[in-house]
């Protein structure tokens, strides 16, 4: 077996090419929007209150399955062992929305410019702080198992993450966009995180407990969560093929900037990772720990951006663009980081469990 195939054991067929699907979509999309204009002239009417009902409700088909698989209950533990914890809550909260908007300043209106307009820059700051601001909830646990992760530590930090986006994701976003000269209601903030974290959190939560109180826990994790495995990634692309056929003439007109988007979004994340990475290296836990801390620090909770930057700005914003540009290189970039991981388990002094359901 190959080391890229040793990477890739347990990520599923359509997330190991995930970039491949997103850029089969994003040329689909703009196919579409190019020749075939009266299908995004008829999906944009379908609006209520400035919000896409086709988009609003693949969104949904996104999110929902993933928060079926959050264990509340996990939070009773955190207490075992907080260090781990206290790494991902102060990389993801305090440190990474942060950085993100100061890595992506820099990148869009200082070091390229000559090459991206003014307002189009504060577009892509906008988007880059959506990202920054929403740190990953459903594809960690991908990351985790490659990497021979605690599982039921990680569960505690999806679930405690889950549980600060509520509180956290409005007024760090509304804070940051603010220093970025972008004005954003609060009422439309509150109702995007009402709507595509509250809603589907709270959907995810009563199904679990309803499928765990009437079918048993292996049916729950053996039969009934595997029926949706691909569902949220099939929601995902069917989104991106709809806002990118609303994108297409943007970015035939700046075919350059996908790449420009990009280079910020990856040093990011390859930063936050390291910041967290060795931050649990100093504090001496195990690998099973360090590796998830690190790549649920770096990667991203895209979906909510996604989501987040369509309500707010529209499926024709930029903002929307560099949301899915995240989408773009998160799996490469994150099977990377997973690499290193592996790479890197001899930095610590083994791996004791720290963490038992």
């Amino acid at each position: 077996m190959t080391t890229e195939d040793k990477q890739t054991e347990g990520i599923g067929f359509f997330e190991k090419y995930l970039t491949v699907w997103v850029a089969l979509c994003m040329v689909g999309g703009i196919l579409i929007g190019k020749y075939l204009p009266a299908i995004p002239v008829f999906l944009g009417k379908l609006e209520v209150a400035q919000v896409s009902i086709p988009v609003a409700v693949l969104i949904w088909v996104m999110i929902y399955p993933m928060m079926m698989k959050v264990d509340f209950k996990s939070v009773k533990s955190v207490g075992k062992n907080p260090k781990g914890l206290f790494i991902t809550w102060i990389t993801n909260w305090l440190i990474k929305p942060f950085t993100m908007f100061g890595i992506a300043w820099l990148f869009f209106h200082v070091i390229f410019k000559s090459l991206i307009p003014s307002e189009l820059a504060k577009d892509y700051l906008a988007g880059a702080v959506l990202l920054g601001a929403a740190p990953c909830t459903a594809m960690v646990f991908v990351w985790s198992h490659l990497t021979k992760g605690n599982p039921a530590y990680t569960v505690v930090q999806v679930a405690t993450n889950d549980l600060i986006i509520l509180v956290a994701f409005v007024p760090i976003v509304k804070f940051l966009l603010g220093i970025g000269d972008i004005f954003v209601p609060w009422d439309t903030l509150f109702l995007s995180v009402v709507l595509f974290v509250v809603v589907p959190l709270v959907g995810g939560a009563l199904t679990r407990g309803h499928m765990l109180k009437t079918k048993g826990q292996d049916y729950f994790e053996n039969t009934f969560l595997p029926r949706f495995g691909n569902i949220t990634i099939i929601g995902l692309l069917l989104t991106l093929v709809i806002v990118f056929s609303f994108q297409g003439n943007v970015i035939l007109s700046n075919p350059l900037h996908i790449g420009l988007i990009a280079v910020p979004l990856i040093l990011q994340t390859v930063f936050i990772f390291f910041v967290a990475y060795l931050a649990a290296k100093a504090l001496k836990l195990p690998h099973t720990i360090a590796a998830p801390v690190g790549m649920i620090g770096a990667s991203n909770f895209f979906e909510l951006a996604v989501a987040v930057a369509i309500a707010l700005f529209g499926t024709t914003s930029p903002v929307a663009l560099v949301t899915i540009v995240g989408v773009l290189v998160e799996v490469p970039v994150m099977l990377a980081l997973v690499g290193f991981a592996n790479r890197t388990t001899n930095w610590f002094e083994g791996n004791q469990p720290c963490l038992k359901k």
